[in-house]
């Protein structure tokens, strides 16, 4: 059986609005924020240089977890705003025709327990 695609007759196409444009951007914006969050960790690093104290290390580890945890968030907006604008994308097409189910036509429900 061949599935074909058929357009829901007086339906129309929106026009493009501004989720194209910020699905263009994203790639980056990821990449901006993720070198701005990167550069954290390396501005720690030079700042801390040659410093191998317990601080300094401790100092360290911990601009290194909230560096991670910041760009963990970050690509978590990211592909949550690239999930809104493909949904808007796709919610702005044209509208099909869905396959038909038949309703059975009975004023009383069916018996479940004959068979």
């Amino acid at each position: 059986m061949e599935k074909t695609w058929k357009r829901l007759p007086g339906s129309r196409t929106e026009p493009p609005g501004p989720e194209r444009a910020v699905l263009r951007k994203l790639p980056m914006i990821t990449l901006v924020g993720t070198s701005i969050c990167m550069a954290a960790a390396l501005l720690a690093r030079v700042y801390w240089w040659g410093d191998r104290s317990n601080e300094a290390l401790r100092a360290l580890q911990m601009v290194d977890i909230w560096v991670i945890a910041a760009i963990v968030l970050h690509w978590t907006v990211i592909l949550t705003v690239a999930i809104f604008c493909v949904i808007v994308f796709v919610m702005k097409g044209p509208a099909y025709v869905a396959d038909r189910y038949d309703l059975p036509d009975s004023n009383t429900p069916r018996d479940s327990t004959k068979k």
